[in-house]
């Protein structure tokens, strides 16, 4: 086994892409609960439930990961890319909805 010198500047990458996800996520998530994004009543439940469900995902991979003798980078990057898949997911889903259509009066 060998050291792979850019696999910390691949985790860096893929950090730094799931947080300019989630940050547009949060901020469409924001502007629906202020009716200037098109999200569906459910979408404020959906955001407390998926969090749990992608913390367990990652852990799991993570876990397989540490359990099956990987580098440290490869278990971070398991876990990693399980929460990528989830944020990637939102927002892909949320982009879809488009600003609202309702007027409104400022």
């Amino acid at each position: 086994m060998f050291f792979d010198p850019f696999a910390p500047m691949m985790l860096t990458f893929q950090a730094t892409r799931i947080g300019m996800e989630a940050q547009a996520v949060v901020a469409m998530r924001l502007a629906g609960m202020a009716g200037l994004w098109a999200t569906p009543p459910s979408e404020m439940t959906r955001m407390v439930i998926e969090k749990a469900e992608a913390v367990i995902e990652a852990m799991q991979a993570s876990t397989h990961a540490a359990m099956k003798g990987a580098a440290p980078d490869q278990v971070l990057r398991a876990g990693m890319t399980q929460i990528g898949r989830h944020t990637a997911g939102n927002l892909t889903r949320l982009s879809r909805m488009g600003p609202a259509r309702a007027p409104f009066f400022w």
